[in-house]
């Protein structure tokens, strides 16, 4: 604990490191956004507009809605209201996926449009590997990058040397073991004390 600190607020400030820290599953989340210009005499019911956007939390994705609407259409935040917004959860998290993400983002030379492939469980979790490698990678900021369309691709379709590897479609897929373990072939065997020392070294 650092000096001059409270006991009490270091433990408050440590516990929140957690929950927004490590131990969260994912960083960004999946939002469904409805959205329109507030209706006024000369247009009682204005079209609705909706969006499918990541973000970190729901403010930042009204934000978001706000930026591509107000470049599509002309509705801003001034003159618009939020309908709805809400997350979507997936069902399947457990199974691993193939995902394809077109994005368009900005580099220090200029805009490009880029297509990206990752195995993950989840599209949330596909998202987060995507910022993670832009910003590592390409050295691009998170404002400067949006996401096009992100969607399920099957084995058959990827097209990303760095995904094919994982798939077995060419050669099967195999690891090599670092570290192999000689052990008892049954319980008979095992006994707590040797009359020799043992070797670990794999054959």
């Amino acid at each position: 604990q650092p000096t001059g600190v409270p006991n009490g607020s270091f433990n408050a400030q440590a516990a929140n490191m957690g929950k927004t820290g490590i131990t969260q599953k994912h960083r960004y989340h999946q939002y469904h956004i409805v959205g329109r210009h507030v209706p006024t005499d000369a247009d009682p019911s204005p079209q609705v507009y909706r969006m499918k956007l990541w973000s970190l939390d729901d403010t930042r994705a009204k934000s978001k809605f706000w930026y591509f609407l107000s470049r599509l259409k002309k509705v801003k935040k001034a003159n618009g209201q939020i309908i709805a917004c809400n997350e979507i959860f997936e069902d399947e998290v457990t199974t691993i996926k193939n995902f394809g993400i077109w994005i368009r983002y900005q580099s220090r030379t200029g805009f490009h449009n880029a297509y990206k492939e990752y195995r993950e469980v989840t599209m949330n979790k596909a998202v987060d590997a995507l910022y993670e490698e832009m910003a590592s990678r390409h050295r691009v900021r998170a404002p400067c990058l949006q996401i096009i369309k992100i969607c399920q691709v099957a084995d058959a379709d990827v097209k990303r040397n760095n995904t094919i590897q994982f798939l077995g479609l060419k050669e099967p897929v195999s690891f090599p073991v670092v570290n192999k373990v000689l052990r008892h072939d049954s319980k008979t065997q095992k006994t707590t004390f040797k009359y020799k020392r043992p070797n670990f070294a794999a054959c």
